[in-house]
């Protein structure tokens, strides 16, 4: 059985567009306003929605998401608000992921943490610092849950080790657009097309690109290449910057409307 996310990108690729996924922290700015966010986003448009797990040493995460984290574990967020914000988001309709670091998956148990991703309606994992090498037994508790394990994929990659990564993927594949940390860019890397189309020649699978993309015209010009369009710390930025949650929550919904729109000039 399909998971929501592959039926999402069946419907999108139907539809000739692009599928939006906002990236925010379980717990942040506060249990019930990551919430809040997350229905602001759903009215918005956006298509899916990749919650983090807030982690003490987020070494692909730029400031902007290291923050959020920040206040996120001062909040007490662990692992069962994590679940609770995922079965939120899939209450709210919207296909959900969670993006996680190993160790808090090893932490849990592996097939634990697997089957309470299914159990809460999520879709899969996004593990970015698992190597293929070491996800045996990740790789078996995912499809035992019936989810998708997503991974990370760089320009840096060579074609022979992304053709190994790319089988063990399923869902989709998550192009980092540039080497480096998260954050917003003035421009998007001229490698992110260049990778997706090496990605391309080694599998069927959607693409999804992050890091960096922050504006409507770089969501255009993604969406105009890639299956997915990921987009983080341009909705963060808001939300820590807001004067309070109210205000936060408008400029949210504000900025989502206009990448929504974005995405669908992209072809």
């Amino acid at each position: 059985m399909a998971t929501s996310l592959e039926a999402l990108f069946i419907k999108t690729r139907s539809e000739n567009r692009a599928a939006l996924i906002a990236y925010i922290p379980a717990g942040f700015p506060s249990q019930q306003g990551c919430k809040n966010a997350i229905s602001a986003l759903a009215r918005a448009g956006v298509d899916a929605v990749e919650i983090g797990f807030p982690y003490s040493d987020p070494v692909m995460d730029g400031p902007t998401i290291q923050a959020a984290a920040n206040i996120s574990l001062q909040g007490g967020t662990g692992a069962a608000e994590v679940f609770s914000t995922l079965n939120f988001a899939n209450q709210a309709g919207l296909p959900a992921v969670v993006m996680t670091y190993w160790n808090p998956i090893e932490r849990y148990g592996v097939d634990r943490f697997a089957q309470e991703i299914a159990r809460n309606g999520g879709s899969g994992v996004v593990t970015p610092d698992l190597t293929i090498e070491e996800s045996d037994g990740w790789k078996l508790a995912t499809q035992a849950a019936g989810i998708n394990s997503i991974y990370v994929v760089a320009p840096s990659t060579t074609d022979d080790r992304l053709a190994r990564v790319t089988q063990r993927c399923s869902g989709f594949v998550y192009a980092a657009s540039l080497m480096g940390v998260t954050g917003t860019r003035t421009t998007i890397s001229s490698g992110a097309q260049s990778l997706v189309d090496r990605i391309r020649k080694t599998t069927s699978l959607p693409i999804a690109v992050g890091l960096g993309v922050s504006t409507r015209e770089q969501v255009r010009d993604v969406a105009g290449f890639a299956d997915g369009v990921i987009v983080g710390s341009a909705f963060i930025k808001i939300l820590l910057q807001a004067r309070d949650e109210e205000a936060g929550l408008e400029s949210l919904s504000a900025l989502a409307q206009d990448l929504v729109a974005g995405v669908r000039q992209g072809r």
